[in-house]
């Protein structure tokens, strides 16, 4: 099984990975249009907004969404999003 991510009105091709994989490796490696900085969860550079289905935040995680998008259900750290199925990333100014 594999998982397709998609970029949301981007020229950026989609990314095939397995499940589970290191989704900020991938996206560095392929020098996608999501920026990272400190890959632990704190500083926010990879925010993005997700359009599919992931597992819910941890909650390290959900403290910062709190501070960088309250009002954004859909809005993730690409750095910490454990990737299950083919998802849509678009992405998002702090």
């Amino acid at each position: 099984m594999t998982c397709t991510l998609y970029f949301w009105e981007s020229k950026f091709p989609p990314i095939t990975i397995k499940p589970h994989q290191s989704l900020a490796h991938h996206l560095t490696a392929e020098n996608s249009p999501v920026l990272f900085g400190c890959r632990t969860g704190l500083c926010g550079t990879c925010l993005v907004e997700i359009i599919g289905e992931i597992p819910p935040p941890t909650s390290e995680e959900a403290e910062v969404l709190e501070i960088l998008a309250p009002e954004n259900p859909r809005c993730r750290l690409a750095c910490q999003i454990d990737v299950t199925q083919d998802i849509i990333i678009k992405t998002h100014a702090v």
